[in-house]
């Protein structure tokens, strides 16, 4: 079946009529992207994932928002037009929604870079769809059965803007486990693919991702700025990049003629995609790995007194629902106690969170306290948050924070 085939095969849509309670009309009215299912007051009994909702207010009987209804999820409607200007969700809709996103990363491409973000989802106005740029490959990944009823236009759309040559879909592990589609994840749905290894350049630095195996669509385009920082700032110096999964912080080190850079992850795999990443540039430093555990990894170095010029330590999303933010909190506590050990005199922390549940005033905080109670003087030189092609349209839509430290000596301990 080809992709025509599976996109006409059985999708459709109906318009659904919806009220809801004062709470979720407010947010709404605010722009905000998600209506949970508890602010729903009055829908069709009929009402099925991917039909369009039209949102009514609660008392004058307008028109006050557009979304997409998602029967599998407690947001139950994704919204994509809010307020009292009339829309219509169509095809050229979509494409007014994605030559903006465009615009925005205009900017970016600029400079010596092929590899962007073109759709961050909601913040874009496409709630559950990435769409990702490497050189002439557009990888789009879906998270919900909403997009299935609009995939041509905006597929193709997406595909004309972006001028790849090459687009793979992915697919969550809920939408791989559907059955409302015949889509498989890392299909090849325009073009051809001759390696599903794909190479780019990032900043003048060149990388590879593999957009049919690798984690969301092949790499983790966010902290793109940060590691051409960290990069600037690593010449001639000894870095340690703890969870550094395909090497981000650590080729743009050496690029930068780093004298010794260590790669620290949990996974083996990835060790080996941060060496071959690396050997894409030329660089005259050592790279070393560290495979296990970064606590456990790195409560040894301090064991055996390892310390680093540059340290950067940007872990997973440690709080992915409420109940895990305060083990969050004391996860990031714990590893800028770490990073502070490992970090030489006059050397630099770089701390990294990309959990969204934790916010930047929470993690910056947890930082300040722990490096007020070492034994360490330091300097806060740079606080970051996201790159261009991460535009931040709500709230919970920020979630990358990176704090840079400098530090200096150790405290003079009082005698008394």
């Amino acid at each position: 079946m080809s992709f025509s085939e599976k996109i006409q095969s059985k999708y459709s849509s109906i318009r659904l009529a919806v009220k809801l309670n004062a709470k979720g009309e407010q947010f709404v009215l605010k722009g905000h992207p998600w209506v949970f299912s508890n602010n729903i007051t009055k829908i069709n009994d009929d009402a099925k994932t991917g039909d369009l909702a039209i949102v009514f207010s609660k008392n004058k009987n307008r028109v006050i928002g557009l979304g997409l209804y998602d029967a599998n999820s407690p947001i139950r409607i994704k919204m994509l037009h809010s307020g009292m200007e009339k829309a219509e969700i169509n095809a050229a809709f979509f494409k007014n929604k994605i030559q903006q996103a465009f615009k925005k990363r205009t900017s970016l491409l600029k400079t010596n870079t092929n590899s962007y973000r073109l759709i961050f989802g909601e913040n874009d106005g496409f709630p559950g769809l990435i769409a990702d740029v490497y050189a002439s490959v557009l990888v789009i990944k879906l998270y919900s059965e909403i997009w299935l009823p609009y995939l041509e236009s905006i597929f193709q759309d997406l595909q004309q803007t972006s001028k790849a040559a090459t687009v793979v879909l992915r697919l969550s592990r809920g939408l791989q486990n559907s059955k409302a589609h015949h889509f498989t994840d890392g299909e090849v749905i325009y073009g051809t693919l001759e390696n599903e290894v794909v190479k780019f350049v990032e900043h003048g630095i060149n990388f590879s991702a593999n957009v049919i195996k690798g984690h969301k669509t092949g790499y983790f385009l966010d902290h793109r700025a940060n590691r051409k920082q960290v990069g600037e700032w690593s010449k001639g110096k000894t870095v340690l990049d703890v969870f550094s999964y395909a090497g981000g912080f650590s080729v743009h080190a050496l690029a930068n003629n780093a004298k010794e850079v260590t790669s620290l992850d949990i996974s083996k795999q990835a060790l080996e995609i941060a060496v071959e990443n690396g050997k894409l540039n030329d660089y005259t430093g050592k790279h070393k790995t560290i495979a296990g555990d970064a606590f456990d990894e790195l409560n040894k170095l301090i064991k055996n007194r390892v310390t680093f010029d540059v340290v950067v330590i940007d872990p997973p999303s440690f709080a992915k629902q409420a109940s895990e933010i305060a083990l969050a909190q004391k996860k990031y506590a714990q590893l800028a106690e770490l990073g502070v050990k490992l970090t030489s005199k006059n050397g630099l922390l770089v701390l990294a969170s990309c959990s969204s549940r934790v916010t930047a005033d929470v993690f910056f905080n947890i930082n300040a306290e722990v490096l007020n109670t070492s034994n360490r003087t330091y300097k806060n030189i740079l606080k970051t948050y996201h790159d261009t092609d991460h535009p931040i349209g709500f709230p919970e839509g920020a979630y990358l924070k990176c704090g840079y430290y400098k530090l200096v000596c150790i405290r003079k301990q009082n005698s008394n």
